[in-house]
């Protein structure tokens, strides 16, 4: 058997405009969330569209480039791979975050002229 990868393949929407941090000797992080649409018909037969939304991260030459390109609305496709964090609340209680780590992307669409 090969090797097993962490790879996830996403086409989207960005949610809003990506944030992004520069930190360390000037490396920078993006942050957007990522909306994905799903239709399917339930029981009824009635044509349903669901959609999920996807917190994405990017570092390095990857989040300069989101920064520069990257806007609400653009319909994109991108890979990387999935990544759960967990964390303790105030109460104590154990929290987990799943997030998409951004390794390449593609627009879609162009952004238009403002």
């Amino acid at each position: 058997m090969g090797t097993l990868r962490n790879s996830v393949h996403l086409i989207g929407r960005p949610g809003m405009n990506p944030e992004v941090k520069t930190f360390g000797e000037g490396r920078k992080l993006a942050k957007f969330t990522l909306a994905t649409n799903e239709k399917h018909y339930n029981e009824k037969m009635e044509l349903v569209e669901e959609t999920e939304w996807h917190n994405i991260l990017a570092f390095g030459k990857t989040a300069e480039n989101v920064e520069k390109l990257v806007r609400k609305g653009l319909l994109m496709a991108i890979e990387g791979k999935i990544q759960t964090r967990q964390y303790e609340d105030s109460n104590k209680n154990k929290r987990y975050f799943t997030e998409i780590v951004m390794d390449e992307f593609m627009l879609v669409e162009k952004m238009s002229a403002e």
